[in-house]
């Protein structure tokens, strides 16, 4: 989707652009998805499953530029990739047409900052013009950052997925399941 780029400044001072990402951007999203995942647990990808070409990504991030449905967000700081969000249908079945699901990262250094707040905000926003009624995301129960901060933008728990996640090191972990009402 093609949405309005938005200026926000950042709790230390700095600007940061929320845009829609785009195939110029996926060598630094390539990059963007190892990192990201090797800076914490609590992503679903371990580095090494980010194994995608450079053509397969530009296509990716086209076919989500293109998509009306599908928002795709970059946040810029100082010419750089921050992070990247989205929010996609579940489904195409009537029942459940009216659902979307959010997904974020930021590079650790860019954490606290108040982009994370940002983006979900603005992403919710489109989400509504776009006309869904509900938003969903799951965060692994022991992210207690994330959960705060899902919290402080109007997501609430409905529910639990024990056991989703298995880790390398051969622990279980639970989901906690959100949402939040756009209607």
């Amino acid at each position: 989707m093609r949405f309005a780029g938005k200026e926000i400044v950042l709790k230390d001072g700095r600007t940061c652009i929320l845009k829609p990402n785009s195939p110029e951007y996926a060598e630094e999203m390539i990059e963007y998805l190892k990192v990201t995942s090797a800076e914490t647990e609590y992503l679903l990808r371990y580095p090494d499953e980010v194994n995608f070409t450079l053509e397969k990504e530009r296509e990716i991030l086209q076919g989500l530029l293109d998509n009306p449905y599908a928002i795709m967000m970059v946040a810029i700081v100082d010419g750089k990739v921050a992070g990247n969000g989205s929010i996609n249908g579940i489904g195409d079945k009537r029942k459940i047409r009216h659902r979307a699901s959010l997904a974020i990262a930021l590079y650790k250094e860019y954490w606290g900052l108040g982009i994370g707040r940002a983006m979900i905000d603005y992403m919710t926003e489109l989400a509504g013009q776009i006309g869904w009624k509900q938003v969903d995301l799951e965060v692994v129960a022991e992210n207690e950052h994330a959960k705060i901060l899902y919290e402080k933008c109007g997501f609430v728990e409905s529910g639990r997925r024990h056991n989703a996640l298995v880790f390398d090191d051969g622990t279980y972990h639970d989901e906690i399941l959100m949402y939040k009402n756009l209607r």
